[in-house]
């Protein structure tokens, strides 16, 4: 059985095109960014965090996942439970950009993004009774200029005050984007490619362990 811990329609899209059946359950987890924690770490410890956070739900006591047990909380030997966690973020100069608070804001962060490359960071996590396997995928986004007219067009309609770094790469914003580096789908929220790799891992060794 697998949980996709996220209420991102744009994972539950991506993950459902690469042939997965699962359920859905959003994850109630503290975002704060901790003193001197880098964007790398940052996105893996969410990532972890959460998958951990829908695993537990399912578990007959709290804390870390257990690595021996049997029983139908952690599913059967055949179909063991699986919880999939995933956190992105947009950072330029080790900085993180996340959701704009509104109009205004998003457009500084498209401002500051204008005309320079910088970073989409996923982090990825599995959780299974084997434990934890997770990774961060990261690609590299390059903005042409943005003309201011377009720049406030864009940011008067309500598209950027969802997403990190106040654009999507789907969306209108594709306009300013002529080259990216990397996973095309990692900048749309989930790395497809290394998720199912992730996963099949993890079925594996739960598997192996049984």
């Amino acid at each position: 059985m697998l949980i996709l811990a996220s209420a991102s329609p744009r994972r539950r899209e991506l993950l459902a095109q690469a042939g997965f059946s699962f359920t859905v359950e959003s994850a109630d987890v503290n975002e704060s960014l901790r003193d001197g924690e880098e964007p790398t770490a940052y996105m893996l410890r969410l990532a972890v965090e959460k998958a951990q956070a829908v695993f537990a739900r399912h578990s007959e006591s709290s804390g870390a996942p257990s690595m021996t047990a049997s029983s139908s909380w952690v599913g059967s030997k055949n179909d063991p439970l699986i919880v999939l966690g995933a956190d992105t973020s947009v950072v330029l100069d080790d900085e993180i950009l996340g959701k704009p608070a509104d109009a205004a804001d998003a457009m500084r962060m498209l401002r500051r993004l204008s005309g320079r490359t910088h970073q989409v960071l996923t982090g990825v996590a599995a959780v299974t009774r084997a434990g934890v396997m997770s990774g961060v995928e990261t690609t590299e986004v390059t903005f042409s200029e943005i003309p201011e007219a377009e720049l406030a067009a864009y940011c008067a309609t309500a598209e950027p005050l969802d997403k990190a770094g106040a654009y999507g790469i789907q969306g209108y914003a594709t306009r300013w984007i002529p080259r990216i580096d990397g996973d095309y789908f990692n900048v749309m929220g989930l790395p497809i490619a290394r998720t199912a790799k992730l996963i099949e891992t993890a079925l594996a060794e739960c598997e192996r362990r049984s």
